[in-house]
């Protein structure tokens, strides 16, 4: 893959990616919903990125493509991480007390905050459908966390974990159009490199109080390990790789509108693990109004 952005890859390939990151990005929160009973949030997003930035390394090393960045580039990078961090570390506490459809729902509130931070931060105009797309995205949230009651809008509870992940929401709003912003014609995988590489000095430090827990794990779950690893490598290196290589053609607002399929995928997740689907009422909300938006915010170029 390319990493110029003055090399315009097909549109196929751009959007492929982005479906393949979606998929990937859905399975995480059923992964980590496993995980967060055996093990600290915050430990297990550390875990998570040590283990993805030593692979990154291990490869980088064999390629020889180990680059040591200048202090204002390792700025830039770290304040990348810094939105990543807050959103992993955020999920895994809010998994704790509520569902991973919940979690999906209300992560679609995320291009339309990434709009308002794309027009902040680059001076990105929304046209009016996209504008009506993001409405409708979100009345789409709303109606699948009221499960197709109406009635039940009024009386609408959010719990704490609800709140705990809207906020970690606001901190990812802000990644790809930082992305977009700091880029500075390197390849994507020297940033994705040393994005990793920062975060994990971040996880340190917020870690560094309770690394001592790591020791109780003498003989851990194989479920935390293989959750580990699976988070690492196919939701951390290789999702971050894919949305910074597509955000850099496509813009911030529509990378982060493929979060609109995550609801839809995560039921279709569910039901092939579990043989388990929603009211048909939450269906249709997510078919009528997540997937148009999805549709209506890709047009154009």
């Amino acid at each position: 893959m390319s990493t110029e952005p003055d090399r315009q890859p097909r549109p196929l390939l751009l959007h492929g990616a982005m479906l393949c990151s979606a998929f990937l990005v859905s399975t995480s929160f059923s992964v980590a919903k496993t995980i967060t009973p055996h093990l600290d949030p915050l430990l297990l997003t550390c875990c998570r990125f040590i283990f993805a930035t030593a692979l990154f390394l291990a490869m980088a090393r064999l390629q020889g493509k180990i680059i040591i960045p200048k202090p204002r580039d390792f700025f830039r990078y770290s304040l990348i991480s810094v939105t990543l961090v807050g959103f992993f570390w955020l999920m895994f506490i809010a998994l704790r007390s509520t569902s991973p459809l919940n979690t999906a729902v209300i992560f679609t509130v995320v291009p339309g905050i990434s709009g308002i931070y794309s027009r902040l931060f680059l001076g990105e105009r929304l046209e009016g459908r996209r504008l009506v797309a993001l409405l409708l995205a979100m009345l789409g949230a709303l109606w699948v966390l009221c499960e197709g009651e109406p009635q039940r809008l009024l009386a609408l509870q959010l719990s704490r974990g609800d709140w705990v992940f809207f906020i970690g929401c606001l901190f990812m709003a802000a990644y790809t159009p930082l992305v977009k912003l700091l880029h500075r014609g390197e390849p994507m995988l020297l940033m994705t490199q040393w994005i990793l590489i920062t975060g994990t000095c971040w996880l340190l430090i917020l870690c560094a109080p309770q690394l001592h827990l790591l020791t109780q794990l003498q003989n851990p779950p194989a479920v935390v390990i293989y959750g580990i690893i699976y988070l690492a490598i196919f939701t951390t290196i290789i999702t971050f790789y894919l949305t910074q290589w597509a955000t850099l053609f496509l813009g911030p607002t529509r990378v982060a509108a493929y979060s609109f399929t995550y609801p839809a995928l995560i039921l279709l997740l569910e039901w092939g693990l579990h043989g388990t689907l929603p009211s048909w009422p939450t269906i249709g909300g997510i078919v009528l109004f997540f997937l148009p938006a999805m549709y209506v915010l890709q047009r154009g170029s």
